[in-house]
């Protein structure tokens, strides 16, 4: 029989113990995380060099925010590729990195529509 939730593994340190991942978790967020991160490469390199269009401060806020969702996704890629995200604390807090990431691109994506329909 085999058993989906592994023992809890001592923690180096001492004290507090930690439960590591189940197989796949690190791969799918590290996955998720690239493909958002190309996306938003992609969509800069759009905006910034090729997008029609005189600049604007709206513009310029659609840039820094889209800026600052990359910076958050290149936080949690290190994150998410680091020994330490094994475990089941460290994961959780990359996956809100990575979600902090995706809120911020999509208010950046939204001010962009605003831009591009006035």
């Amino acid at each position: 029989m085999t058993n989906d939730h592994p023992e809890p593994q001592p923690s180096p340190t001492g004290g507090r113990q930690r439960n590591s991942l189940p197989e796949g978790y690190r791969q799918g967020i590290i996955t998720a995380i690239t493909v958002f991160l190309g996306f938003s490469l992609a969509f800069f390199k759009f905006w910034t060099f090729e997008a029609p269009g005189e600049w604007t401060g709206r513009s310029v806020a659609a840039t820094i925010t889209i800026a600052v969702a990359v910076g958050l996704q290149i936080v949690a890629l290190f994150r998410s590729l680091r020994l330490e995200d094994d475990s089941e604390a460290e994961y959780r807090k990359t996956v809100r990195w990575f979600v902090a990431s995706a809120v911020v691109l999509l208010v950046g994506l939204l001010i962009t529509v605003a831009v591009f329909s006035a």
